[in-house]
């Protein structure tokens, strides 16, 4: 009996060529992006080779949207989102006015019609969720002050997306007084709704979800908790999509922001990490196959300017808008980079557009040339401006305390996060002497406080690391959870004090062969120290304590 293997065959292209094309970027020390985004090129119509189907990528590339934003909801709580508001809010209005403005102006030099200028400035003006949230993942960026303000400025971008939709049909018919008062109608509508979904999840799902969450993780299944994670996400989206008029992505959004509040978090992001990745590498194959390469022989002034407009014009305007909202120089540059490219919705903007005749299909074709060459380029961009600012940073920030000058036979403990800060409180109960090796300024002053002497910088940085005198140190144990960081700096010891002991933290197995292969003498798995921990304490209790042996008794 025949069956239909459209969806099957998609998946298997997209998987196995985003997996090739991904392996020989990164080996040609290029993003993987690149090379799902060539994937997608290959298995699109316009390439004579394997054709995916292209009704079925973006619905799965929406999957992967939906998932990813509910991720990072997982570690966006309602405050950080609160903090960033007076600078998110202004800035990303701002800048899709703006850029708005400007592709009208460009249509018009361009001799295109208003509404093509328009709808090309609008796809142009918001930044892809998906780009932006690898990026900031890929450079452990998601957490710091970048991350919040960058993931602040999609949100509202999203919404203001939601909104600037309803606009394309009126702009259809014409602007007659009849379209305008219904205009008005669906945006009164649209923001009641969105008021309401907000009121929903903030009253409601604040306290349902994280119940219902708990509930499960009661039961010991694991496979019911993450069904119940990936259907809260799943089913949020949806609701917000059909009942609201909300976006998927930002349903999904609000759902996992909710959920941050439950004990059982951590353990919800853990579990849909998986699929999370799976589905993003879907968005970029099913962008490379909307991608025709012939336009760049075609219109090659007209594809430069479009991604001279995202990733100069735009990043340039992102970064004056949040200097002049009082963000720090090193701060907004970062964040400028991070937004200087478009995806999802510009491609949402453009299939409306073409529906309603708005825009021509050799104005779609310059914008999706433009994301895909702004996606390939923006993690190139951000990992350039993030070593010039370590750089800068390793030279005027380099602190070194006022180390005893007979200090020999010490520890070198890197790191001083939860780990960090256990174990160097244990080493001076027993008057053990340890110098702190730690890269955040914060928690560089929270060692200092507590009586530590702690080096700030990198430890990865052979300076950094012979600032804390590993020459004369006995062991020097890395607490930082990040085993490739780990195993440089490992090399680097060795190389300064071979006899040095070596002790490093790891949080799977091929973490443990990772570092023990790069010269750690030991690596210490989480988990598999729990177990000893636990079984330890089962033995010392009096129903399993060894009995003693008789005197009389042979061994």
């Amino acid at each position: 009996m025949p069956h239909s293997t459209s969806l099957i065959t998609l998946l298997c292209l997209a998987f196995v060529l985003a997996f090739g094309f991904g392996l020989l970027a990164q080996r040609l020390r290029m993003s993987p992006l690149a090379g799902y985004l060539l994937a997608g090129v290959v298995v699109g119509p316009f390439m004579p080779a394997l054709v995916g189907d292209q009704t079925l990528a973006p619905q799965l590339a929406e999957v992967g949207v939906i998932l990813l934003m509910f991720g990072v909801g997982l570690h966006f709580s309602l405050q950080d989102l609160l903090q960033v508001r007076t600078v998110a809010i202004p800035g990303a209005l701002l800048r899709i006015l703006l850029m708005t403005a400007l592709g009208w102006g460009v249509g018009r030099l361009s001799g295109w019609t208003d509404s093509n200028g328009l709808v090309f400035g609008l796809a142009l003006s918001v930044a892809s969720t998906v780009v932006l949230l690898r990026t900031l993942e890929e450079h452990r960026l998601l957490d710091s002050r970048v991350g919040q303000v960058t993931v602040g400025w999609v949100v509202v971008e999203d919404i203001a997306m939601v909104l600037a939709l309803l606009l394309l049909p009126p702009l259809a018919a014409g602007g007659h007084a009849a379209s305008l008062a219904g205009l008005w109608l669906r945006l009164g509508e649209t923001v009641l709704k969105l008021a309401v979904f907000l009121a929903f999840m903030l009253v409601v799902g604040r306290r349902v979800m994280p119940w219902i969450l708990a509930r499960v993780a009661g039961t010991g299944s694991r496979e019911l908790f993450t069904l119940c994670v990936l259907a809260t996400a799943m089913g949020v989206a949806f609701a917000a999509a059909e009942l609201f008029g909300v976006s998927f992505a930002l349903g999904a959004f609000f759902a996992g922001m909710l959920l941050n509040e439950s004990e059982f978090s951590h353990k919800a992001a853990n579990d849909s990490l998986p699929l999370r990745d799976a589905f993003a590498v879907l968005f970029f194959v099913s962008v490379g196959m909307l991608f025709d390469p012939a336009i760049l022989l075609r219109q090659p002034l007209q594809v430069a300017l479009t991604v001279f407009l995202i990733v100069v014009v735009k990043g340039a305007l992102s970064w004056w808008g949040l200097r002049m909202l009082g963000e720090r120089d090193e701060d907004a540059r970062l964040a400028a980079a991070t937004l200087a490219q478009i995806g999802e919705f510009s491609f949402i903007v453009m299939g409306l557009a073409l529906s309603l005749h708005l825009l021509q299909p050799e104005v779609r074709d310059l914008v999706l040339a433009g994301a895909l060459l702004s996606i390939v380029l923006n993690p190139l961009l951000v990992a350039i401006l993030l070593r010039q600012v370590r750089k800068r940073r390793e030279q005027a920030c380099l602190e070194v305390p006022p180390l005893p000058p007979d200090l020999r036979d010490h520890i070198i403990v890197i790191g001083y996060g939860r780990v960090g800060r256990d174990l160097l409180r244990l080493l001076r109960e027993r008057h053990v002497p340890v110098v702190l090796i730690e890269e955040d300024i914060e928690r560089v002053h929270a060692a200092r406080a507590a009586g530590f002497p702690a080096i700030r910088g990198n430890a990865v940085l052979p300076q950094v690391l012979a600032s804390a005198r590993p020459e004369l140190a006995k062991l020097a144990i890395l607490a930082i959870p990040r085993a490739l960081e780990s195993g440089e700096t490992i090399a680097h010891l060795r190389a300064l004090n071979p006899a040095i002991t070596v002790l490093a933290r790891a949080h799977s197995e091929g973490e443990v062969k990772y570092l023990l292969a790069h010269g750690a003498d030991a690596a210490v798995l989480a988990e598999r120290e729990l177990a000893y921990s636990l079984a330890d304490m089962v033995l010392a209790t009096p129903p399993y304590r060894p009995a003693r042996t008789p005197p009389h008794a042979t061994s």
